[in-house]
């Protein structure tokens, strides 16, 4: 199978407040928006990949997936969202894994982790 593209599709319990939330909290950049009203949708860039947001759901299970979301300086990401009332669950912490981490929840209580790749450690690319 050759793949082509690919993204993660997220339906909320209420579009606008994730819209809001991915948009404008974290501050993620838009890739492109179609529609209007419930049919509304907004897809978002993520590094090598896209999130969508669109549609409504009940209630969204937010144990099955998360997000994982790699940044420059955890540090400086963990104050702008400690002081825009995020609800951090972890704050930014180096794991026996090498990785420093971050947990957070979108407005549903979907987890997303930020991620900063120390300079010593293997995932970070070496010229």
């Amino acid at each position: 199978m050759e793949v082509l593209s690919g993204r993660v599709i997220l339906r909320p319990v209420d579009l606008e407040r994730s819209l809001r939330f991915y948009g404008e909290t974290l501050g993620l950049s838009v890739y492109r928006e179609y529609g209007s009203g419930s049919d509304r949708g907004v897809v978002f860039f993520i590094g090598g990949g896209y999130l969508e947001i669109t549609g409504r759901a009940s209630a969204v299970d937010v144990d099955k997936v998360s997000l994982w979301l790699q940044v420059p300086d955890i540090e400086e990401v963990h104050h702008r969202l400690a002081a825009a009332g995020v609800d951090i669950v972890d704050p930014p912490e180096r794991k026996p894994w090498g990785l420093i981490e971050m947990w957070i929840r979108d407005p549903d209580g979907l987890t997303i982790v930020i991620v900063e790749v120390p300079d010593d450690h293997p995932l970070r690319r070496r010229p």
